[in-house]
């Protein structure tokens, strides 16, 4: 038999051939790949079930890790309320299996919807002459999903394998932590609508500023080995394929399953050990250090504030009364925004994270991006001050 060039859509790779024959093929009504059975209704349903199942078990485990977290921190272990050990433990059972449970969930669900959309016409809209757009998009996206930076990098590799442009991927994933909408509620009691407004406008251009400076240096080209060699494979559905020759169900599931374990085997560990990292600095590290040394407002402060908040690690909404403290402390406001943003957007855990998708050298360039995008923040706002508190 004539040997055939189709490519598996589940696989990425052609058939391998059975004894002397080639492996079947689905090309001009050939038979089917070897080992492939045909669509099953009672199939489509048993999945349908076992989805919807576990769907609610995942919902009912997520939303059960903080009462859990804390019981087993000041109940369990007795640990105090107020000491340095409760809040790191605490910390660390809540972010690990929430960034678990998000990684498992939103990698799979995003394979799902490559293997079912036409992922190539929505990369060649986004990469189109609609970048600055783009750019938009991925940022306000951002500020509408509720994940700290640990927690935003599983949905940033499903983007990033997806094909989607590097530079509106990297939007989402400086905004994602920079603003959610449970910060704005806390920021427009505790400062006023007034900077809840600044603190908005200010976090979406950090996000597109970055976006738009790491396509300006092609700094897609220094993405891990295994996620470039996902981005160049075809995709699962192809656009000249016909609607009815689309992927089957147990087809689009086979390649989100696969995707989903492959990726979590390479990262699963180093969640563990960078949130370790970043519960013991959460819990240890203090805050009223950075008030005492960083305000009286020269020209360097910013600068240093913007790196000495990278160990905190916090989220957007603990930031907040952090950031009116600092505030009411007379720090400046620029170097507080600066400050804040710098412990939430960029962390140690999230460069353990990272340090799995990325080179060492696209960790350094988004860093010094993200370092001279809140220094001058934190610049400008110092000057703009006394007109907008």
């Amino acid at each position: 038999m004539a040997a055939c060039d189709h490519i598996s859509p589940v696989t990425g790779k052609k058939p391998e051939p059975i004894g002397n024959a080639q492996a079947s093929c689905r090309c001009s009504g050939a038979p089917r790949d070897a080992g492939e059975t045909p669509p099953s209704p009672g199939w489509n349903l048993r999945y349908g079930l076992k989805a919807a199942s576990l769907a609610l078990l995942w919902g009912a485990a997520y939303f059960s890790i903080g009462p859990l977290a804390h019981w087993t921190a000041f109940t369990a272990l007795g640990l105090g309320a107020a000491s340095h050990m409760g809040q790191a433990l605490e910390f660390f059972l809540y972010d690990t299996a929430k960034i678990l449970l998000l990684l498992i969930a939103l990698i799979y669900v995003i394979a799902r919807l490559r293997a079912s959309f036409n992922t190539e016409r929505m990369r060649a809209f986004l990469a189109g002459k609609r970048r600055c757009l783009g750019y938009f998009l991925g940022a306000l996206f951002g500020s509408v999903t509720p994940f700290c930076s640990c927690s935003s990098i599983p949905l940033f590799l499903g983007f990033t394998t997806a094909r989607i442009p590097f530079g509106i991927s990297m939007a989402f994933l400086i905004t994602s932590p920079l603003i959610n909408e449970i910060a704005m509620v806390l920021l427009w009691g505790l400062l006023g609508w007034k900077f809840t407004i600044l603190y908005i406008v200010v976090g979406m251009a950090a996000g597109m500023a970055g976006g738009f400076f790491m396509d300006a240096i092609q700094a897609e080209r220094w993405l891990q080995p295994f996620i470039l060699d996902a981005r160049n494979l075809p995709p699962p559905l192809l656009a000249t394929r016909g609607r009815g020759s689309q992927l089957t169900l147990r087809q689009r599931h086979a390649f989100a399953w696969g995707e989903m374990r492959s990726i979590f085997r390479r990262v699963w560990k180093w969640v563990i050990v960078g949130v370790a990292v970043g519960a013991a600095l959460h819990g240890f590290v203090p805050d009223n250090w950075f008030a005492r040394h960083l305000g009286a407002g020269q020209w360097w402060t910013v600068p240093v504030a913007v790196l000495a908040a990278i160990p905190l690690y916090s989220n957007v909404t603990g930031i907040v009364p952090v950031m009116e403290s600092l505030l009411l402390k007379g720090l400046p406001l620029g170097t507080t925004l600066a400050f804040c943003m710098s412990a939430v957007a960029a962390s140690i855990p999230e460069v353990m994270l990272l340090r799995q998708i990325m080179t060492v050298r696209l960790q350094v360039a988004f860093l010094a991006c993200l370092w001279v995008i809140f220094t001058i923040i934190g610049w400008i706002f110092n000057c703009l001050g006394p007109f907008l508190i």
